[in-house]
């Protein structure tokens, strides 16, 4: 995670819209994979080569459903590569080019790279007669600020964004949230409450995250020693492995369960010491936690954030606080830690990867994998 100024927040951001990422107890019949003709379905998915839409795929062929997929056909994914061979290819642009969604049929459309409004509200107006469900990859994003100590579905989300707002980093907050929440809305005037899925998810890792946002825990704890751990012993956490939330949003289209859920994990709620520590068994290594509570020495040593932890401060406070109770009684799953951060590392130091990317992690001049000795000594020292 890349230190500094504000700037840093405003990058972690961009990307994550770029890549299209959102900013977490069933019984075996909803878990278990039905092959009755009746449950196979046609897939459309809008996007599909970036982070999220890979995982769809996989699984989504697995379980034996149909795929195509609208791009504009630039865009190559570092997992999976084969399942593109097996998918049909729509080739076209949000922007200014539908002419391939015109004609066509799909029991469900999956937008994953609604990242404005018109293009949601053009792709649901045009599929609304040809297309049973429409799911919209949202975020939990639509709750900014961040107030509340339980946030749930029917929390109240803006349609608007304040008008006079003057740090950069709000600005872009506000605008993110604001055109999710629109977005969906969207979505539901087109298919109605009843025809629309809203997938909220969390901050999302795993094989293919382009973003680079958490990529730093398999890199470093991989390595063991003293490891810089920041945040107050009560700060909560929570993420989704890209995977669990990809199969989750199949199985709610399979079970045709619609509305809105927070796609939020782990199951419980997680401190960031407990995530660590429940992140490190993934290697064979003697791990040293260095706990790190000062968020004004975090900060002026560069540390903003290091997702998953975000400073519960100010309009982040219940940030890490969405509840996931209803997604979790939907079929919502998760797999152990220790294996997702795993095997996150093992496709960072695949063939995947290039070098020259995982420089510029590695090797930022101002990433905390190259600061981290030396703020543990500014620490060690403060604290002697």
């Amino acid at each position: 995670m890349t230190m500094g100024s504000s700037k840093s927040r405003r990058d972690f951001i961009k990307k994550s819209i770029a890549a299209g990422i959102a900013i977490p107890f069933l019984g075996t019949s909803l878990l278990a994979c039905d092959t009755e003709e009746s449950k196979k379905m046609k897939i459309l998915i809008l996007g599909g080569t970036s982070f999220l839409g890979p995982h769809q795929i996989k699984y989504a062929l697995e379980r034996g459903h149909s795929v195509s997929i609208f791009t504009r056909g630039k865009t190559k994914s570092t997992v999976h590569p084969e399942v593109f061979d097996k998918v049909e290819h729509l080739i076209g642009d949000r922007n200014n080019n539908l002419k391939a969604l015109e004609t066509g049929e799909w029991d469900l459309v999956i937008d994953n790279s609604g990242q404005n409004v018109k293009w949601t509200t053009d792709t649901a107006e045009l599929l609304k007669d040809r297309v049973k469900y429409y799911l919209y990859i949202s975020s939990t994003g639509v709750y900014y600020p961040y107030l509340g100590d339980h946030i749930t579905e029917e929390t109240v989300t803006l349609t608007k964004e304040p008008e006079t707002l003057d740090h950069p980093d709000e600005k872009l907050e506000y605008w993110y949230g604001v055109m999710k929440t629109n977005s969906e809305n969207a979505a539901i005037k087109a298919f109605g409450v009843d025809r629309t899925i809203i997938a909220r998810p969390t901050y999302m890792f795993g094989p293919g995250d382009k973003t680079n946002r958490f990529i730093h825990w398999p890199i470093r704890l991989a390595k063991g020693g003293d490891v810089l751990v920041p945040g107050k012993k009560e700060d909560l956490v929570q993420y989704a492995d890209v995977r669990d939330v990809a199969e989750f949003m199949i199985r709610l289209a399979e079970n045709k369960l619609t509305g809105k859920f927070n796609i939020v994990g782990p199951t419980n709620q997680q401190t960031m010491l407990e995530f660590v520590n429940e992140a490190k068994g993934a290697f064979n290594v003697n791990t040293n936690i260095v706990a790190i509570d000062d968020y004004d020495f975090l900060e002026k040593n560069g540390i903003q954030y290091l997702v998953p932890w975000i400073p519960p401060i100010g309009k982040n406070y219940g940030s890490s606080r969405a509840s996931n109770k209803k997604a979790i009684t939907a079929g919502l799953t998760f797999r152990d830690l220790k294996t997702s951060v795993k095997e996150m590392h093992d496709w960072w130091y695949s063939d995947a990867i290039t070098q020259e990317k995982r420089d510029v992690v590695e090797k930022n001049p101002k990433g905390v994998l190259m600061n981290e000795e030396e703020i543990l000594k500014k620490w060690k020292a403060l604290k002697s």
